[in-house]
């Protein structure tokens, strides 16, 4: 099938008490491993391209890996989304290029100011069949050029705001600062996620889909590869991976994976130089690193809930 927006996948999953996976994209090998993954688990899917990754790659190469993607997958739906758009510009270029879901990210602005800018987004997007994210209230860490504030508890989402937010701009799906954060260096001591800002936001907006951004677990498997083959992350620290999947059972709709994905590929390829230091073949290091997407992914479907649900989204 052709790729498609978000609504159906929302619909289903927060029936029935699961979120989508929405993993970044940067290279081939990256979407490689994720689409094997969800091919075998038969689960729908969300890619994401940043800013970065299309400076990095430029839209034409990504859309076009993706695209090949989506053709040999058929029995699987597929929406690709702009991760933090930062202006209405770039969100509108990116529906021009064909993208099935748009995120606009104007939350450390201020709260009138993030309205007007949501609502001109969707204006521009929904005539075009295209879903909007937005954003509310301000994530932690640092995601590329996404620099988030120092104390999340201070900066959560308003249950209140969330109301008004939705009523007036229209948007599709509203990403809530819950106590998250990006990266992989994201709390000094274990985090604690706002399960009732969450819940207080989600009996405000019964049936409306939620995200979870800076959700990666930072794996201690890909944490400790890292550090044993010469790499310097003893303090990483992520989001505990039952805590995401109590998430996924509330109103979380759509859960974001970044850094996992980059810890994984990252381990593999130290790992192949640490024990072969004479490889200089891309696909002897390379091919491992999809290995390990391939299977984290798979393991974290199974985390959200949404293995072999591909089916019911369709």
């Amino acid at each position: 099938m052709a790729l498609v927006n978000t609504k159906k996948m929302f619909e289903m999953a927060y029936k029935n008490g699961y979120a989508i996976g929405a993993f970044n994209v940067n290279n081939m090998e990256i979407t490689q491993g994720i689409i094997s993954a969800i091919s075998q688990e038969k689960a729908p899917l969300i890619l994401q391209v940043s800013r970065g990754a299309r400076a990095y790659a430029s839209i034409s190469y990504l859309k076009s890996i993706i695209n090949v993607a989506v053709e040999e997958n058929p029995d699987i739906p597929i929406a690709i989304n702009l991760d933090h758009g930062d202006n209405f510009e770039t969100c509108r270029q990116f529906v021009d290029d064909g993208f099935t879901s748009v995120m606009i990210d104007a939350s450390s602005l201020a709260f009138e100011e993030n309205i007007d800018i949501t609502k001109k987004v969707v204006e521009y997007a929904h005539p075009r069949d295209v879903v909007v994210e937005a954003e509310l209230g301000q994530l932690g860490g640092i995601e590329e050029d996404v620099v988030g504030v120092d104390d999340v508890s201070r900066h959560l989402a308003d249950p209140a705001q969330a109301v008004e937010f939705v009523e007036r701009t229209g948007c599709d799906s509203l990403a809530v600062a819950c106590g998250t954060s990006h990266g992989a260096f994201k709390f000094k001591s274990e985090p604690k996620i706002a399960f009732d800002i969450i819940q207080k936001i989600a009996d405000k907006l019964p049936g409306y889909p939620l995200v979870m951004h800076g959700s990666s677990s930072v794996l201690k498997e890909f944490k400790d590869l890292i550090n044993k083959y010469g790499g310097d992350m003893p303090n990483a620290m992520g989001v505990p991976e039952e805590a995401v999947s109590k998430a996924s059972k509330m109103a979380i709709c759509k859960v974001n994976i970044d850094t996992d994905l980059r810890m994984a590929l990252t381990a593999k390829i130290r790992q192949v130089f640490a024990e072969k230091p004479g490889e200089f073949d891309p696909r002897k290091y390379l091919g491992p690193g999809r290995q390990a997407i391939e299977e984290m992914v798979s393991h974290k479907l199974h985390v959200l809930g949404c293995a072999g649900k591909a089916s019911e989204c369709m």
